[in-house]
């Protein structure tokens, strides 16, 4: 019953993070598993549709990622944009406020994993 319950959490949590975030943004976890100790790992598919942005949030562990479809220019905070395509892998720091703006006429679809801190939450928005 704890598990079923911290899974429901987990994926609560990525419904928060997708709707705290622009509309039409599509998150599908994929998996969730409880790993390293004391952590939440979350493997999730995502798609951004074309002039869309994920919004400026957070996580409280890294995200890293890999680009299935399209292109996006990423802006992590303290660092300069990176223009990812299909092929491209990427990686957010814990904390680090970022967001994700898509470039050109397709959707972005990406496979983000996250690895947290399983007390807490997946997403925060960012001012």
């Amino acid at each position: 019953m704890l598990k079923k319950t911290l899974l429901a959490l987990t994926f609560a949590g990525l419904a928060f993070a997708a709707s705290a975030q622009q509309p039409g943004i599509k998150r599908t976890p994929l998996q969730k598993i409880d790993f390293p100790e004391g952590y939440t790992t979350v493997t999730a598919a995502a798609e951004v549709p074309p002039g869309g942005a994920a919004g400026r949030h957070t996580h409280p562990g890294v995200e890293t990622g890999y680009v299935l479809e399209g292109e996006a220019d990423l802006l992590i905070e303290g660092q300069p944009d990176k223009h990812l395509k299909a092929g491209d892998s990427y990686v957010i720091p814990a904390g680090v406020v970022h967001d994700a703006k898509t470039h050109g006429d397709k959707p972005l679809k990406i496979i983000g994993i996250y690895i947290f801190d399983k007390t807490k939450p997946l997403a925060t928005p960012a001012p």
